[in-house]
């Protein structure tokens, strides 16, 4: 890998061209931190206060970030032409090891939302060998069922295409304050965003088919994500009820759920302090960066295992966490955390 890839590339894949844009040069053999955001977005719609974030730059001068646009969603992009087929959900994850490879990854940590998450948990199930961890906030690991299908189509017919996605992002109450933030997002994926790929990935999303995981134990040969996980929900956001189910077919021995008060439908937008703070306890999990700061969510717990870190960066030992909301470590349990 050259010393510095930082800016935009388009990468070929076997699904088309996909965007990427890299931030900061490749940190020897440890794992880029690789995200993808969630319908009705790009990456600087989903990431750009999380990453921008002064917190967070302790954890990116360790990292190089990859930052994924689904296609067409890119600021500027070109619309289709008439009759372009949007790749499935599954072809989507399938163009990721085209961007691992290009640039060298030997694999990823990744960090997904909504639609995103599910592209990555998908990416983790086809190629378990490139994922090194998973954060996945706003996560749904179902399929669409008939009757949420026509919901969809008549809201569609309904409401314009920002209204319709902003349903997918904010908690009714943010919709209901209409807040500055909700407002400032709607006029940004109605202006930012080109409507017509934007209502193909949409419909994409909404034809999803179950992630098909299951928790190890409860059938034969489940099949689930085999990296560690943390998922995040805020409090009463649209997609709460997918996150917690998709927390029951993981492996509590390698699963972090992260409850977020007061954050909305977009925790990464709301609170990227509190969102910081567990992804750089989550990286620690794994090895990583071991002489950081602990923050004040690392200092509440009141126990955590931290694995040995390689000295040259390269993948260390996973060591999973586990805890309840009231910080009473105890191995072998889904860590909840409410905060």
């Amino acid at each position: 890998m050259p010393e510095c890839w930082d800016g935009e590339h388009d990468i070929e894949t076997p699904y088309g061209l996909l965007h990427v844009v890299i931030r900061g040069p490749p940190k020897g053999n440890r794992p880029a931190i690789l995200t993808y955001h969630d319908v009705g977005l790009n990456h600087k719609l989903c990431f750009n206060t999380f990453f921008n974030f002064e917190d967070m730059q302790e954890i990116t001068k360790h990292f190089v970030v990859c930052h994924v646009d689904a296609p067409g969603q890119q600021v500027g992009a070109s619309q289709f032409p008439q009759g372009y087929q949007f790749p499935s959900m599954e072809q989507l994850a399938a163009m990721l090891p085209s961007v691992v490879q290009h640039f060298g990854f030997k694999y990823v940590i990744g960090i997904g939302v909504g639609a995103g998450a599910y592209v990555l948990a998908k990416f983790a199930l086809i190629f378990p060998d490139l994922v090194e961890g998973l954060v996945l906030m706003n996560i749904d690991p179902n399929g669409k069922g008939w009757i949420d299908w026509a919901a969809t189509k008549l809201s569609g017919l309904t409401s314009t295409l920002p209204d319709t996605v902003l349903s997918h992002l904010f908690s009714q109450e943010e919709l209901m304050n209409n807040s500055e933030l909700v407002q400032s997002y709607r006029q940004q994926i109605g202006n930012v965003v080109n409507q017509a790929n934007l209502q193909l990935f949409w419909n994409m999303y909404n034809s999803r088919r179950d992630l098909d995981i299951n928790r190890p134990g409860t059938v034969p040969n489940a099949k689930t994500l085999r990296c560690p996980v943390m998922l995040v929900v805020g409090d009463n956001a649209p997609a709460e009820d997918g996150v917690v189910d998709c927390n029951s077919k993981l492996d509590p021995t390698t699963t972090t759920f992260l409850k977020m008060a007061d954050s909305g439908g977009l925790p990464q937008v709301t609170q990227p302090g509190k969102l910081t703070e567990a992804f750089k306890y989550f990286l620690q999990g794994m090895g990583y960066m071991p002489s950081a700061s602990m923050t004040r969510l690392a200092r509440s717990r009141t126990a955590s295992l931290t694995s040995a870190s390689s000295v040259d960066g390269s993948r260390p030992q996973a060591c999973t966490h586990s805890e309840s909301s009231e910080g009473l470590g105890q191995v072998n349990h889904t860590m909840e955390v409410s905060c």
